[in-house]
This record gives structure tokens, sequence and C-alpha cells, in this order.
């Protein structure tokens, strides 16, 4: 079958190391079954496993890919939820994985995964649109739902206006009843923002009008420092990644008067996802998807990503 693999990892090159062609058939192990891939959403997840990042060179080839949507082997139309592990929140168990660290991931024309991760497909949902959330979209949704506990018409500062999980903040916050603003160094980004249904939209590192009920962080050291400024007393930044670096060491002064969320890992559960997909379906909102490739095309995507050329989520699409 045809896949998009990592072949070496290369910190400085990352795209040295991707490898599109055949690939041999998924296993299935018992309790495990094979998806019939129709669409997958590119991650910068992708990215860190071609630079080494939870991942050495001995588990090499790895197909490539966390999130996708297709049909399971009886025909119905799924989601693939990607955290590999046990317990009523899987990413809680310390053994867990996600699909292309261990096991082969999903930027394939079939891929394998346990029974229990699949989560019907709503019909509203096309296929493209549905293989954007088990990562970017359930991180957002757990971010703003889950672990800031807000009430709808607090304000949320998204910091770092663009990426998958930055739109879908946007999206999801809007839809929820937050008043969102976002940072971004782009003026174009920013505006796209507030197409988007941002309220208002700063630089990066800029003064605030007032100080904001959360901040939603996953940016990391370019942002860190004007993410503790900007909170109320009492708020909290939930955390969820560090894209531009560490975190660095934290003005003990003003952690004292607020609260830290991380997340515990990126995604959430299998249920999550479950009512994530519904909410989209009841409100009509719909991830933003940046550009649509084949497959076969997937470098392409990668080269965007790494040059930060993108706006919502990338997404290869497979013949169905």
């Amino acid at each position: 079958m045809f896949a998009v693999t990592a072949t070496r990892i290369d910190p400085d090159n990352p795209l040295a190391g991707l490898t599109l062609g055949e690939h041999s058939e998924p296993e299935t192990p018992d309790g495990w079954t094979t998806v019939t891939v129709r669409a997958a959403s590119l991650n910068h997840h992708d990215l860190f496993t071609l630079r080494g990042v939870g991942i050495g060179q001995e588990r090499l080839p790895m197909v490539l890919g966390c999130d996708a949507a297709g049909l399971d082997e009886d025909g119905n139309e799924v989601i693939v939820h990607s955290v590999i592990g046990s317990g009523p929140d899987e990413t809680l168990d310390p053994k867990r994985s996600l699909l292309s660290e261990k096991h082969d991931g999903t930027f394939a024309e079939r891929v394998a995964v346990p029974r229990r991760n699949l989560v019907p497909k709503p019909a509203a949902l096309t296929f493209e649109e549905a293989a954007c959330l088990p990562t970017a979209w359930l991180t957002a949704f757990r971010m703003l739902f889950d672990k800031a506990g807000l009430e709808p018409g607090s304000t949320v500062l998204v910091q770092g206006a663009g990426g998958g999980v930055a739109t879908a903040l946007i999206m999801l916050g809007r839809a929820g009843g937050y008043r969102v603003w976002v940072t971004s160094r782009s003026a174009e980004k920013r505006a796209r923002a507030l197409a988007l249904g941002a309220d208002q939209a700063f630089e990066t590192g800029a003064r605030l009008p007032e100080r904001v009920d959360a901040v939603m962080e996953t940016v990391g050291q370019a942002t860190w420092s004007h993410s503790l400024k900007s909170l109320r007393p009492g708020g909290r930044i939930v955390i969820s990644g560090a894209t531009s670096g560490a975190v660095p060491p934290a003005d003990l002064n003003r952690v004292f008067f607020l609260q830290l969320s991380v997340i515990g890992s990126t995604m959430g559960t299998r249920d999550q996802l479950g009512r994530l997909a519904r909410f989209l379906e009841q409100t009509g909102v719909r991830p933003l998807i940046d550009r649509t490739l084949p497959l076969t095309e997937a470098r392409e995507g990668f080269a965007a990503m790494h040059a930060g050329d993108l706006f919502g989520k990338i997404v290869f699409t497979l013949p169905g």
C-alpha cells in the first residue's frame, strides 16, 4: 500500500527523512481492526517525529500521521482516536502512545487501530473535516471546555493565531459564548483571525485593553512572559505545547495569583472526541482547512507547515 513514512531523523532538516512510497500492510493484533483511510490531517507532531522528538532511529521506518477518518471493516464511517492507552482517560495512562510513535500512523491507505479507538463520524461532517478533529480540534476542545473552567462571556486570549489548534480555539470559543482575543506577529493572520470570529487581534506582546480570564498557551518561550502579564488575578493559563521552545522559568510573583493547567497530553479522551463531533454537528461549526492535497503530494504539505505557511489545517486525501 502507499504510505508516507519517516525513514531518517534529522533535527535540522526534518524533510530529509520524509519518504513517500510502498509500505507493508498493517498487522492487526487481537482487539485491533483496520480502517481504510479516506482523509488524514497534518500536525506539528509529524514534523517533531522527523526531528527525532519522542522517537529513535531504531523504530524507523514509521508511517506518520495521528489523525484520520475513513471506513471500518464493516463499511461504517468512523473517526480514528489516536491515543493508544487504557483507562477512562487514555491521555493519563503513563504507558500511552500516539499513532506513529510505537504503531504505524494514518498517512497510508490503511491503518490498524484498537477497536475501542473508533468513533462514529456524523454524516454532517465530510471525511476531510472529520480528519481534523482528533489532535488539534480535540486539544482545543479540552483546553476550553474541560481545563479552562470558564463561564460564557469570559475573555480568552489565544496566543499565536494561525495554526490548527489556534484556529480551532477561535471557532470553538466563539461558538461557546466566549470573547476571544488573539495575537500574531503577522498582520495578515490577525486579519484572518478576525474574519474567523475573533473579537480583537493584537501584535504578539502588545499591551491588552484589560486582563483576560484565561490564556490558551501553545507557543511557549516566545509568548510566555506576555501570557503571565495578560492574565487577571485568579485567571488560568492552559498549556498544551510549546512550538517556539520550552516554557522558561515562571515569574513566581505572578504565578502566585494565577492557576496553571497543563492538559497532560495533546488531544483528549475517546468520549471527548465523540462529544466534539456532536458539538460541531449541532452548532454548524466546521474546521478551517488551509489546503487539501492528495496523499501522494504530502511533501508539499509538510514543507508548508515547516515554513509556517498555513492558516488552519492541512488535509491529505485518498481516493474513495
